[in-house]
């Protein structure tokens, strides 16, 4: 006789779940009563119970997720405008550096046409330096013009507002100048007013204060005070005549007791040269040019 297989079916159900499933449910039920039409005023009022509860707490969650949502976009947006804006800062940042670079230019370059204006009577020709020697100072350096545009060893150099230096060597395509700030640089100048002669020398110490020194003025009379304005002296070897130097800042008493020393405040920031104009006739050319026997010689070659 066969055995009848009993079916065993257990459902494992905690008691929040069965709470979860009967009040379903009971929604589901309230629910659809009141789509069948039933107007039964107690089950209206059980319905409104559990629903409206049940639709405010829906209502609630989604405001919180629509918070959430809105707040993100904004978030996003918010990042998106800030990477904009920084776009464009950096973009203004590059104009205005483009500016600056643009006025410093011009201000070189006008310096450079109203320095040419000043000394009308020597050919000049305009170079820029592409190399100088170790440190913070323009003692020495390198332009980027040479033999094929006229230069020679001796030219004199100016910028800004006056004397710059002297040509030392020269290539066909580069030329390397000696300034008047180095140690070995020696200028025979003169004061402008009294014509009074003494020597101007490069000093790296006192460069630092935007100084040249001096010494070998005769000044018996002491007429040579500061503010004085200096050039470079007619009886100079290497410099042409009138080239500005700069102004006496302080005189004293040379050691040999006869004649007076001191400084000199150059116009010259020889921390920061870029543009030079090279003045393409030497100091013996000028000599040549002025002297009666090279009239005479021009007489005769014009015949």
């Amino acid at each position: 006789m066969k055995k009848k297989k009993k079916w065993n079916i257990s459902f494992h159900l905690k008691s929040r779940h069965l709470i979860a499933v009967m009040t379903i449910f009971l929604l589901s039920a309230a629910v659809g009563t009141l789509a069948a039409g039933i107007s039964t005023s107690p089950l209206k009022e059980t319905a409104g119970m559990l629903l409206v509860p049940f639709e405010q707490s829906i209502y609630r969650i989604s405001a919180v997720f629509t918070n959430m949502k809105d707040h993100l976009r904004s978030t996003e947006e918010l990042l998106l405008e800030n990477e904009q804006l920084k776009a464009e800062v950096a973009g203004l940042t590059s104009q205005n550096n483009k500016l600056l670079q643009d006025q410093q230019e011009y201000e070189r370059l006008r310096e450079l046409y109203e320095l040419d204006q000043e000394y009308t009577q020597y050919p000049k020709v305009a170079a820029q330096i592409i190399a100088k020697d170790p440190g913070n100072w323009y003692d020495t350096f390198m332009i980027n013009r040479g033999a094929k545009d006229g230069i020679r060893i001796n030219n004199n150099v100016i910028a800004g507002r006056g004397l710059i230096g002297i040509v030392t060597s020269v290539g066909q395509n580069w030329a390397t100048v000696r300034t008047i700030i180095d140690d070995s640089s020696s200028v025979s100048a003169m004061t402008v007013s009294t014509q009074d002669n003494f020597i101007v020398h490069g000093d790296l110490e006192l460069i630092d204060q935007g100084k040249l020194r001096f010494e070998q003025l005769y000044d018996l009379d002491d007429v040579v005070t500061a503010g004085e304005r200096v050039v470079t002296s007619n009886i100079s070897e290497n410099y042409v005549e009138g080239i500005f130097i700069g102004y006496i800042n302080e005189v004293y008493q040379d050691s040999n007791n006869l004649t007076k020393a001191g400084t000199i405040v150059s116009p010259i920031d020889f921390a920061h040269l870029k543009d030079v104009l090279v003045i393409t006739v030497n100091k013996e050319d000028s000599i040549l040019a002025q002297s009666p026997e090279s009239e005479e010689v021009g007489d005769i070659s014009e015949e």
